[in-house]
């Protein structure tokens, strides 16, 4: 096969069978040209012939780079990806990414609203408009339910299992789970599902299922609840800046704060690894306040 049709096959692969997204594929396709780029510059354009060695010079010329620890543990975890795929389909021997692991810098605790913030978000988003009642919806969904932005960007009104109280979110790699959703989150979708939504559908003679919809009636893009949840920031009286993931790290939190247990927030947040979910076995200071009063004998 010639390596152009490699590539591809790779691509297609990621897409077809690893359920990865448009944005995730680019990622692996910029990470392995930069590479053959290396290659070709240093005299060797045949990637299919590369050994351990150049995989150590180009290790070695990515840290001259300045690039970052985790630029370099992402870029190599692509190109072994790659490098598994032909060794899988009998195109080589040997993976020569296969023995470079690069362990990462310790992640920063993941930031999150405590309690009483997400009290003033809430009260922030309070009221009868299309848009409001839209907003409202979304927060309680996000916040009660601990979903990525674009599972709350793609959630339909078939996916809402009403009697049993679940959503059915489709996640990464096309894996499907249910999720809870809790009673202020029900109140607020069937609101907005009857009244809101339905409003801003009539006025622009729009007919899909999608749960969220934008000013035009038009389902919401990630980046426009980005901008929503900006705009709801700004009306509250907090003092922050907010990405739509601190909302999915406060769900996460706050189920262990109040006694949940790891392999359930796991699954909630569709984690294939139970070391992805760890990062949240934090504790929030209030909660160290408490057990150090209840448990030191001289506090």
């Amino acid at each position: 096969m010639h390596e152009e049709q490699l590539k591809d096959e790779f691509f297609r692969y990621l897409i077809v069978e690893r359920g990865y997204s448009e944005k995730t594929k680019q990622a692996y396709q910029e990470d392995m040209e930069n590479f053959f780029q290396f290659l070709a510059d240093s005299g060797n354009s045949a990637f299919l012939t590369i050994d351990y060695r150049d995989v150590r010079v180009y290790l070695s010329y990515l840290t001259e780079q300045a690039y970052s620890r985790n630029s370099i543990s992402r870029k190599m975890a692509s190109l072994r990806s790659f490098y598994q795929f032909l060794t899988k389909h009998e195109v080589i021997k040997e993976n020569p990414f296969a023995y470079i692991h690069m362990k990462k810098k310790n992640a920063k605790l993941p930031r999150f609203f405590y309690e009483k913030e997400m009290a003033a978000l809430f009260e922030s988003v309070a009221g009868d408009k299309p848009l409001q009642q839209r907003n409202q919806a979304l927060l309680e969904v996000l916040y009660g339910s601990g979903l990525r932005v674009s599972e709350c960007s793609n959630l339909t009104i078939p996916d809402i299992d009403w009697e049993s109280e679940v959503l059915l979110i489709h996640g990464k790699g096309n894996k499907d789970r249910y999720v809870p959703f809790g009673s202020y989150a029900q109140t607020a979708v069937k609101r907005y599902l009857s009244d809101g939504r339905k409003q801003l559908m009539h006025k622009h003679h729009k007919e899909h299922s999608l749960v969220f919809v934008n000013h035009l009636g038009d389902g919401i893009t990630p980046t426009g609840i980005e901008y929503v949840l900006n705009q709801v920031i700004q009306k509250s009286s907090l003092d922050s800046q907010i990405h739509p993931h601190m909302l999915r790290h406060t769900f996460a939190t706050h189920l262990l704060n109040h006694g949940a247990d790891m392999r359930t927030v796991q699954e909630l947040l569709g984690h294939a690894n139970l070391s992805t979910t760890q990062i949240y076995a934090h504790v929030t200071k209030d909660s160290l306040q408490k057990n150090y009063r209840q448990f030191h004998p001289r506090a």
